[in-house]
């Protein structure tokens, strides 16, 4: 009888991603923590991830620094070292325990990055497409934050990070991970290159739409070769204004990138939608990104049960990603199969670097014995 009810339900329908059985489509998105002390993931995080780990669940990890120069904020996770490859171990083996599979973000701010608050002695400034500063803006329009003016990164120095993501690739699988996501949303270092009104350049970099993207497609290419497009997905957000990218013909940027993805075979796209409230005409504008691409597709975004239902059964995508409802209710996908009251997440501890309050303490469903 259980079974029947889930297969009524979209979202816990079984799906194939590629070498991957997932016995639903509830994905769990990244979202910074900021609890891993001096880079390192911590202890706490064991909790953190196995508590939202289900047998054939998908989770993503949160952004993590592909080399010292990326960290960008106090207190994220990184992947260069050895060291880090340690920490991570235990919390990737506690995900696989439930049946979990798990996937790392690979992530580089770029001139979103905060480095000079915390001085983790890389010795530079923060890096972009540009030299203009971006602000982290809320929703009601406050400015929250203005960043640091960058670097404008020269030709050679974008090899380098480049192949900084191969070698953070490379460790995430050492660490178990099974796949790694490339970050290439949110207005990050590879969105600065991708939208039009952040990259002012006038290289191979930058102008025409193909040069944009060009950054983005070396980082999908060195990754893909390095461990397999099979266990590659990026993360885009073309209509999002986050740290102001923008672009000016954000569906020609993501159906460009979208049809470019397919050359390198990789596993999954995963389109962000903008912050505001999800809508029926808001899920339309990701088809055709989802028509474009071959592989599995992801859009998350504001979504919640019904208009996460609708989507899969509608087949605008593949999978759904939650992050701050699965945030505040580690059962998540239990509580869409009974349709049970949700948990509302506490906006005020979601950045704090306490290693349990609004972290890993959020209650399960009390079940009947």
């Amino acid at each position: 009888m259980e079974s029947q009810e889930r297969e009524h339900i979209p979202l816990l329908t079984p799906y194939k991603m590629g070498n991957f059985q997932l016995c639903h489509r509830i994905v769990l998105t990244p979202m910074s923590r900021f609890r891993s002390y001096n880079s390192l993931p911590q202890s706490h995080a064991i909790l953190y991830y196995s508590q939202r780990a289900t047998d054939g669940g998908f989770l993503i990890a949160e952004a993590t620094a592909i080399s010292p120069a990326a960290q960008g904020f106090r207190d994220v996770p990184g992947i260069w070292s050895k060291e880090h490859i340690d920490a991570w171990r235990p919390i990737v083996d506690a995900v696989h325990a439930k049946g979990g599979i798990f996937f790392c973000q690979l992530w580089h701010p770029g001139r979103a990055s905060d480095q000079t608050g915390f001085e983790p002695n890389t010795g530079s400034s923060p890096v972009s497409s540009t030299d203009r500063a971006c602000s982290f803006v809320e929703s009601d329009g406050e400015v929250l934050f203005e960043f640091p003016t960058p670097q404008r990164l020269k030709a050679e120095e974008i090899i380098v990070i480049v192949d900084d993501f191969r070698v953070a690739a490379r460790n995430a699988m050492e660490a178990g991970f099974d796949g790694v996501e490339i970050h290439g949303a949110n207005g990050y270092l590879i969105d600065q290159f991708l939208k039009d009104q952040v990259n002012d350049r006038t290289d191979e970099y930058g102008g025409s739409l193909e040069k944009r993207c060009r950054f983005a497609l070396e980082v999908v290419e060195i990754v893909a070769n390095e461990i397999g497009g099979e266990r590659v997905g990026i993360r885009l957000s073309p209509f999002s204004n986050h740290m102001d990218s923008v672009d000016s013909n954000p569906e020609a940027l993501g159906v460009f990138m979208a049809k470019s993805l397919n050359k390198y075979g990789i596993l999954y796209c995963h389109m962000v939608e903008s912050r505001t409230e999800v809508t029926e005409e808001k899920s339309e504008c990701l088809v055709p990104m989802r028509q474009a691409f071959n592989g599995t597709f992801i859009a998350a975004g504001g979504y919640e049960r019904r208009n996460g239902n609708d989507a899969i059964a509608q087949e605008r995508a593949d999978l759904i990603g939650y992050g701050r409802l699965f945030l505040a209710n580690p059962d998540l996908p239990r509580r869409f199969e009974l349709d049970a009251r949700l948990n509302k997440y506490k906006r005020e501890t979601f950045y704090t670097s306490d290693p349990a309050v609004g972290y890993s303490d959020y209650p399960f469903l009390e079940m009947p014995d």
